[in-house]
């Protein structure tokens, strides 16, 4: 029997989260490693030598060692939950669409706003959150009609959105306006091996 996926990952990022819940919902034996990212624990030799980035999430399988949250989904899908990642190329590449914008404008919308009031980041808080009011009413407008991003079930689309649209409240985002979003997140809570992000007492939060 092969060993764990390791998945090196920090409790309240949304980008390790994505990894953590994708590997509870398709049933991936793993093992999760905190990186003790306030001391500095994503800085040392041997965390650089499996991140030159110095970031979380990293994944070990074996001697495949994998960076970048959406590369990580990618990787998992393909390897060990096909289910989650459409094989037709309309189908993958609708999911490859999201798959950029949970990287682009998720990230620097309700992403970035959270990060603002969680970790004081240096960011433009007006900027991002004009930002994640046009991606979340994007967001909302293709869930018309729709319990999935893609197709009539989930996939990585659906998860790797989910950790920063669920916490936007946290950076003062409220999903009051977007029924749609809300729906899916309810759906995607509602999966079996569905694994929650903590949340912190900030924003809309507190």
């Amino acid at each position: 029997m092969s060993d764990p996926i390791r998945i090196h990952s920090f409790p309240i990022s949304g980008h390790a989260h994505r990894v953590v819940l994708f590997a509870s919902l398709a049933g991936i034996d793993h093992e999760v490693i905190t990186v003790d990212l306030p001391n500095g624990a994503h800085k040392t030799p041997a965390f650089l030598a499996l991140n030159p980035n110095g970031q979380v999430p990293v994944i070990e399988d074996g001697e495949t060692v994998i960076s970048d949250s959406n590369a990580i989904l990618v990787y998992l899908a393909r390897k060990y939950a096909p289910a989650y990642i459409p094989t037709d190329p309309v189908g993958e590449a609708e999911v490859q669409k999201f798959l950029t914008l949970a990287a682009g404008e998720l990230a620097f919308g309700p992403g970035a706003a959270r990060l603002v009031n969680v970790f004081n980041a240096p960011f433009d808080m007006e900027f991002c959150q004009a930002t994640a009011a046009r991606v979340l009413g994007k967001l909302d407008a293709h869930l018309d009609g729709r319990d999935f991003l893609v197709g009539d079930k989930p996939s990585i689309a659906d998860v790797a959105i989910y950790s920063y649209t669920a916490h936007a409240p946290e950076g003062d985002v409220s999903l009051e306006p977007y029924p749609n979003v809300r729906r899916l997140l309810a759906n995607i809570e509602a999966l079996d091996g569905f694994v929650p992000m903590p949340v912190t007492k900030a924003g809309l939060s507190a």
